[in-house]
């Protein structure tokens, strides 16, 4: 019987330590999943602050998109405006011209004819 019990004496040594093992590879393990739940904790943070950020600069960009085209459309239209008025400008100034010619011709003193 000293043989069964130095048998089971050493079957329950081994279970106990295959136990403390257990136990201690789990308590690892919980460590780990505690700082991984952390971490998960910040990175949704620093999500959440990059979505509002994001979220900002997106508005920002449509506005600033918007004043873009309100300054294409003014500058086309005022380029516009102003070629008519070259044109404009350049159709009086021959007018002119030509208008003055002809107050030239009609002022001149006629020659007497012989």
């Amino acid at each position: 019987m000293t043989q069964q019990a130095a048998a089971l004496q050493t079957y329950n040594n081994e279970l106990v330590k295959c136990i403390e093992d257990l136990c201690s590879k789990r308590d690892e393990l919980n460590r780990q999943i505690q700082q991984e739940e952390e971490e998960k904790e910040r990175l949704q943070h620093d999500i959440g602050v990059l979505s509002e950020k994001l979220d900002r600069v997106t508005k920002s960009l449509s506005q600033r998109r918007a004043a873009r085209a309100t300054f294409d459309r003014t500058i086309a239209e005022t380029e516009a405006a102003y070629t008519k008025i070259l044109e404009s400008s350049q159709s009086l100034l021959s007018v002119l011209k030509q208008e003055a010619g002809n107050l030239s011709k009609a002022t001149e003193p006629r020659r007497k004819e012989h």
